[in-house]
């Protein structure tokens, strides 16, 4: 609905469905119901709201769970492939959907391995900016160069940046899909 001259949504949950949406918010490290409810707005409230409300703002806090060094090497991996696909690639149409791609598994990599939450769309750069500012600069500056001018040494510079505390890029040895009890 429209009023006021903007947008106006309406949630309707009950005592146990909003938790089912914050669990499922806090597993995909995308906070939109608690942000919700910690920002929201009540307009009736038979006593139990601010409590909720509380709730809420203790688990944005708080920050998703930490990474296992495990989840961090296939990130890395899947962060290498893609690089390696964009550095490969010399069509235009597929390097633009390829650095869209690297784009979100950087932003994802860099607010993960900081135990912050991640962003889809406009929160992608809001959730950077919550964590870093001058990172967030840096990340907007290497790709706005890349789309409007095809140039790719910022974009990688700054991947290589991303990884390299971490061990760099992670490519050849890569386990993925291997039992690690076999040799």
């Amino acid at each position: 609905m429209f009023d006021f001259g903007w947008a106006i949504e309406v949630f309707a949950h009950n005592l146990t469905s909003y938790k089912y949406f914050i669990e499922m918010d806090c597993k995909a490290a995308k906070p939109s119901m608690p942000r919700m409810i910690s920002e929201g707005i009540i307009l009736r409230d038979e006593g139990i709201l601010e409590s909720i409300k509380k709730e809420a703002k203790v688990i944005l806090e708080k920050g998703p769970e930490i990474w296992s060094e495990e989840i961090v090497s296939t990130k890395r991996y899947f962060i290498t492939d893609a690089l390696d696909d964009f550095l490969g690639s010399n069509n235009r149409a597929e390097e633009i959907f390829i650095t869209n791609t690297l784009a979100d598994l950087v932003h994802e990599f860099v607010l993960r391995t900081n135990r912050q939450w991640v962003g889809s769309s406009k929160w992608i750069i809001r959730a950077l900016n919550q964590h870093d500012e001058k990172f967030t600069e840096e990340f907007v500056e290497a790709f706005n160069v890349f789309y409007k001018t095809g140039e790719k040494n910022k974009v990688v510079q700054l991947v290589d940046k991303v990884l390299d505390p971490y061990g760099g890029r992670l490519f050849e040895g890569f386990p993925l899909g291997e039992e690690k009890d076999n040799p």
